[in-house]
């Protein structure tokens, strides 16, 4: 169960990333709304996604079963590695003025899309898979909510490092499934 924790953390540091730039951006008297709304929607699908990987990957776990750990390993050590990547990107995100549900909606499915490729790895760490979902899910919304009060303290200079982060940890979770 620990690997779900680790996996849950690494994958709420996209969302909460986001939500630093979010809230450096953001007036003070709308923090709160602001907070609630990226928990929401971060933690939502965040936690949605892994579940159709993992079903997704349960399907064709039978085909591939030989060479699940590898295609693991390979999808964990990709979103990891573009997270690291992107973690040294300056200025690739752009400004949002005005944070709207569509524009939530948008950032909520761009921050989850690597949650649902990590799902695969849920058929292999052999874990209730819902259980894993929700401690993803809520995980992330705890992170977006603190991430929006952080970028507000901190402006956008903890958004890359989070990445980088969340990166080495999903690198290190598919090394562990590849090795055990």
């Amino acid at each position: 169960m620990i690997e779900v924790l680790f996996l849950a953390v690494a994958l709420a540091m996209d969302a909460f990333a986001v939500s630093i730039g979010l809230g450096s951006k953001e007036e003070r008297e709308n923090l709160g709304g602001l907070a609630l709304k990226a928990g929401i929607w971060f933690g939502l699908f965040q936690g949605l996604m892994p579940l159709i990987g993992y079903l997704g990957g349960r399907g064709v776990l039978g085909w591939v079963e030989g060479y699940a750990p590898w295609i693991a390993f390979g999808l964990l050590a990709l979103i990891g590695g573009k997270m690291i990547y992107e973690s040294f990107c300056e200025g690739v995100e752009a400004e949002i003025a005005v944070v709207t549900q569509r524009v939530m909606l948008m950032l909520a499915i761009a921050t989850s899309i690597d949650a649902m490729a990590a799902g695969f790895s849920l058929t292999l760490l052999e874990v209730n898979a819902l259980l894993a979902c929700v401690i993803i899910a809520v995980t992330t919304f705890v992170f977006s909510w603190l991430g929006v009060y952080v970028g507000f303290r901190s402006g956008t200079w903890l958004e890359s490092r989070a990445e980088l982060f969340g990166g080495i940890v999903l690198i290190l979770i598919g090394f562990k499934v590849l090795l055990f």
